[in-house]
């Protein structure tokens, strides 16, 4: 999980460490009107602080995340795989977009607007795949650029002229509000769908709009590692916008359960039964893996139900880095509920041999507690 910010969060947005959701948010707004990139055109460090209070209000405004960041801080993140975006790496629009700000502040709506719409689908994996990594092939549907008009919407060989509304540009500017409360909106031209000239004949393949709804087939590359609900961005893989500009596909991971383990972070969790005998003699048995190998593990003498067995770095990879969890083992001692008659005659003589002298330190204890108690009521 990268952290675009390595400053402290509340600092970032100038609140205090007990402020409420709404002072978070308040002051998330102000943050981002004072260093929106579209009103600091001359400040280049604008963008930077910009996408850092837009981290801080993700974390801070999120009542889990700020939990596990007030205790832990920026590593607490990264440790416990919450997902908080990598907002270095993302695009102004998409920022613009998660938190609404085209429509909040009146900036950026030209821009996004040039762009095709996101689209989002969702991969599934086996546990065994996120253990290497895998690479997954797709198929979606999208609206993509006409090829017989390549995306103009005009008919090969029709006449074409500049846009008499926009004059060319693909865009107009609209005003609202009075006196000093006027604001002013760029948005794509409605006459010409953004293209600057209108034609006379229309493409007949995608009736003048320039696209038609397409099949399209990826291969995605999915990282070892990764989590359950992450998100795999592919840019320009979304539907087509203005001048070439498409937007991009979203694909959400997800792992299927599996029938032996239990994902905890980069670990892995085992639940193995073991008959009492085993418990109590110790044994050696074969244990199954992500590797559909076969591992053995050795059980001390006098295990006891809920003893954990871990095996270092035979878990699952980080998705930033290459150390490997650990694979733990959760011993679960199985009771037999029937016993045939032999059975039941060994056991009756192990019980006359046993004694409060040597048995588990824990039934010792509650028995002593027992003796005690009764002395005292008497």
């Amino acid at each position: 999980m990268p952290v675009t910010s390595k400053r402290d969060y509340y600092e970032v947005l100038g609140v205090s460490r007990d402020a409420s959701q709404d002072e978070i948010k308040r002051a998330w707004r102000q943050a981002a009107l004072k260093h929106h990139p579209d009103r600091n055109a001359d400040k280049p460090s604008a963008e930077a602080k910009f996408k850092e209070s837009a981290e801080a209000y993700e974390v801070l405004s999120d009542s889990e995340k700020r939990r596990r960041y007030d205790q832990f801080g920026h590593e607490g993140l990264k440790a416990g795989g919450y997902n908080v975006h990598d907002f270095g790496a993302m695009d102004l629009r998409d920022i613009f977009d998660m938190f609404g700000l085209g429509d909040l502040f009146g900036f950026g709506g030209a821009r996004r607007e040039a762009y095709g719409q996101d689209l989002q689908t969702e991969i599934v994996v086996t546990l065994e795949e996120v253990a290497i990594g895998v690479d997954k092939e797709i198929e979606f549907r999208r609206e993509d650029y006409c090829p017989s008009c390549s995306g103009s919407g005009a008919q090969s060989g029709s006449e074409t002229k500049t846009c008499a509304t926009c004059r060319g540009y693909g865009q107009v500017e609209q005003t609202s509000g009075f006196g000093f409360f006027v604001s002013r909106v760029v948005t794509t031209c409605p006459s010409c769908q953004g293209r600057g000239k209108t034609f006379v004949t229309a493409c007949k393949e995608c009736r003048g709009s320039g696209k038609t709804l397409q099949t399209r087939r990826l291969s995605v590359s999915v990282p070892a590692g990764i989590q359950d609900g992450q998100v795999l961005r592919l840019r320009a893989e979304g539907e087509a916008g203005r001048a070439g500009h498409r937007g991009d596909l979203h694909c959400v991971v997800r792992v299927k359960r599996h029938p032996f383990f239990i994902r905890q972070g980069n670990d892995l969790i085992l639940d193995l039964p073991i008959d009492v005998t085993q418990a109590a003699l110790g044994a050696s048995v074969e244990i199954p893996t992500l590797s559909r190998q076969s591992a053995r593990v050795e059980i001390p003498c006098g295990s006891q139900p809920g003893d954990v067995i871990r095996l270092k770095g035979s878990g699952l990879p980080g998705v930033h880095s290459r150390r490997k969890g650990d694979l733990i083992v959760r011993l679960q001692v199985e009771i037999p509920r029937k016993l045939n008659r032999h059975q039941e005659e060994l056991l009756k003589q192990f019980a006359e041999t046993i004694s409060q002298h040597n048995s588990v330190p824990s039934t010792r204890s509650f028995w002593e507690k027992i003796k005690d108690h009764l002395k005292k009521g008497s």
